[in-house]
C-alpha cells in the first residue's frame, strides 16, 4: 500500500493511494488557512488554528522551468514547477504535470493530481503531490 510523501501537507484518502487531500490550518480568529504544519497564525499570529482540508483546486500565480534540480530529484530534467493559489488562499508549489510549458497560462484553473514514485526497494511506494491543468477529464495520478 502506498504512502504519502509527507502526511503533514497530503493525506490519502484511498488505500490504493490515487485520492487525496492536501492539509494544513485555518485561524480560528482571522479565517487565514496555512498550507501544512503550523503553530501559529501567519496573518494574525493567533496560536488558535484548527485542521482543515483544502479542495485541491486553484489558479496558477507562477512558473519556472528548473533545469537543475535539487540532489536526490527522482523525476526526468527539465521539469516545471508551478505556484497554485489555492481557493483557500495558501499557495502551494510543486511540479506542474501533464501540461507543456507553452500550455500554461498565469491565472489558469489548477488541480491537485498524485503520483506514485518509488524510494528503493525496501520501502513502499511514495505518493507525491503535483498539480495539473484543471478540467482535462484524466485524473488517475
Amino acid at each position: 500500500m502506498p504512502e504519502s510523501v509527507d502526511p503533514n501537507r497530503l493525506r490519502l484518502t484511498s488505500e490504493s493511494g490515487n485520492d487525496g487531500v492536501l492539509v494544513g490550518f485555518r485561524c480560528m480568529d482571522c479565517g487565514v488557512t496555512v498550507f501544512g504544519p503550523a503553530i501559529f497564525c501567519q496573518g494574525c499570529t493567533s496560536g488558535n488554528l484548527q485542521a482543515a482540508e483544502m479542495s485541491g483546486k486553484g489558479t496558477l500565480f507562477s512558473f519556472t522551468v528548473v533545469r537543475v534540480p535539487p540532489a536526490g530529484w527522482p523525476g526526468p530534467v527539465p521539469y516545471i514547477l508551478g505556484q497554485v493559489e489555492l481557493a483557500e488562499g495558501p499557495h502551494v508549489l510543486a511540479e506542474v504535470i501533464d501540461c507543456q510549458q507553452e500550455q500554461l497560462k498565469i491565472g489558469m484553473a489548477m488541480e491537485l493530481g498524485l503520483q506514485r514514485v518509488s524510494v528503493g526497494d525496501a520501502s513502499p511506494e511514495k505518493v507525491v503531490y503535483k498539480w495539473r491543468p484543471a478540467n482535462r477529464g484524466d485524473h488517475n495520478g
